[in-house]
């Protein structure tokens, strides 16, 4: 079946392409195997000047690069724009660190000498999601290439033209051949992948159902995986919070990327005494969002990504509702003033949610806030980690008690106090429970595919 770029504004197909043959994979897989027996022994110096190659071409080239991404997905183009900068500044941070990050480092034992290495691992297969087709596969890549081992990129179908771009763009940079490919390729052939011997690791990013997948076949051929999966991340909101700047953050770390983000704030969670002034404000902003044309600078949220996520959002808001929950804006399929095609759903509100309903277990990946009220900072804490996810958690107090427990006792593996979760170049990314394990990102991050050599030396 062939590989389609469809535009989720206008239903448009944009672009077909002819997935690879058993023949072409085997010669991208050889082609790999042959660049990492000599790509492997070049210099931090020489891979640092590619890596700062790739970012002066991601910023020559970001709004043609961004246009791609908004026709293929839906984000806005101003969000496409700043996800290309913010890969050009990727690429310089470890260009500048990844020497520091991997050199050798001295421990004191019984031997004369003792030196801990970081030698590449060889093949990397990075299987990437679509909500964000430049960063998420950057965020694998740079650190990768600068640790020496080379990438097989198998992206999400939906976006194969970000997926040949990306490859185009390491490989203008001035990276070898072979370095860095994409396959267009479906997901029933990323097992075959993983079991071929040449591939000695692999990362995902995507759905829980998505991650079991992978690493289970991973795990029967003894294989490292790192895994980024879902979230339902808590936005707890307190009394002594600046709530001004909490409401105005909140809607933000909603919408983002139309809702379509892992990391977004989904759940928030409100102590009573504020509760009614947050939601206030915060349903006056809802309402107040330009939804419409993604390439249109006003608007702050364009289509979601396929009709297939469409459906899944409106479900789980209609299934929520019929248990007793309120909508207090939204809740429903929105066809913009001048539109009849596009896969829109409206910035949605919802309270007064009973327990059992889709909020307490799952991943609403559209623009719809799941609002809830507590008396204290025990109970928000209990309420955000009854979930299975645990990716990222934003708390909202200037109470210097309150910040010191909530760091200590949410569960998740980034805590932001009074701040948007994101993710930062400069720290380790990721979740526990079912959102998955390893890292990204820091000196973290570029360890997880290497060889950490212990040398003992008499």
């Amino acid at each position: 079946m062939a590989i389609a770029s469809v535009n989720p504004l206008t239903g448009e197909v944009l672009k077909t392409f002819a997935p690879l043959t058993d023949e072409q994979i085997e010669g991208r897989l050889a082609l790999a195997d042959r660049s990492f027996a000599t790509y492997r022994h070049t210099s931090f110096s020489d891979r640092a000047h590619w890596m700062h190659q790739a970012a002066a071409i991601l910023e020559t080239r970001k709004t043609e690069l961004a246009i791609i991404m908004t026709l293929e997905m839906g984000k806005t183009l101003k969000s496409a724009i700043a996800e290309v900068e913010k890969c050009a500044h990727l690429c310089r941070f470890y260009a500048e660190n990844a020497p520091i990050f991997l050199a050798d480092t001295i421990a004191q034992t019984d031997a004369s000498r003792t030196i801990i290495r970081y030698q590449p691992l060889g093949i990397i297969l990075a299987v990437m999601p679509w909500n964000f087709p430049f960063w998420q596969v950057f965020r694998f890549a740079v650190p990768s290439l600068m640790a020496g081992n080379v990438g097989l990129l198998k992206h999400a179908s939906n976006v194969p033209q970000c997926a040949l771009v990306i490859a185009e763009i390491f490989h203008t940079a001035g990276f070898p051949e072979g370095a860095f490919q994409t396959l267009l390729i479906g997901a029933e052939r990323v097992a075959g992948l993983l079991a071929d011997r040449r591939i000695k690791a692999a990362t995902l990013t995507g759905s829980e159902a998505a991650g079991q997948s992978l690493a289970a076949i991973a795990g029967h051929h003894l294989k490292k995986v790192v895994l980024e999966l879902g979230g339902s991340d808590p936005f707890i909101v307190l009394k002594s919070a600046d709530l001004e700047q909490a409401v105005n953050t909140a809607v933000t770390a909603r919408v983002m990327n139309n809702g379509q983000t892992c990391i977004a704030a989904k759940r928030f969670i409100l102590e009573a005494a504020i509760a009614d002034q947050f939601l206030e404000k915060f349903v006056a902003k809802f309402k107040a969002l330009k939804i419409g044309d993604p390439m249109q600078p006003e608007t702050d949220v364009g289509p979601l990504a396929t009709p297939q996520i469409l459906q899944e959002l409106e479900t789980l808001v209609k299934e929520t509702a019929d248990m007793g929950a309120k909508v207090l804006c939204g809740g429903y399929r929105h066809q913009p003033n001048g539109f009849q095609t596009g896969n829109f759903y409206a910035p949605t509100i919802l309270t007064d949610i009973p327990l059992g309903a889709p909020p307490y277990y799952a991943e609403f990946f559209g623009p719809v806030a799941a609002v809830f009220r507590v008396e204290n900072l025990d109970a928000a804490i209990a309420l955000a980690n009854s979930t299975d996810f645990g990716l990222g958690a934003s708390i909202w107090t200037n109470d210097a008690q309150e910040i010191e427990q909530a760091i200590a006792q949410l569960e998740a593996g980034a805590v932001f106090v009074n701040g948007m979760v994101k993710s930062d170049p400069r720290v380790p990314f990721g979740g526990i429970k079912r959102s998955g394990f390893g890292r990204e990102l820091g000196v973290e991050g570029i360890r997880e595919f290497v060889n950490i050599k212990t040398i003992w030396i008499k």
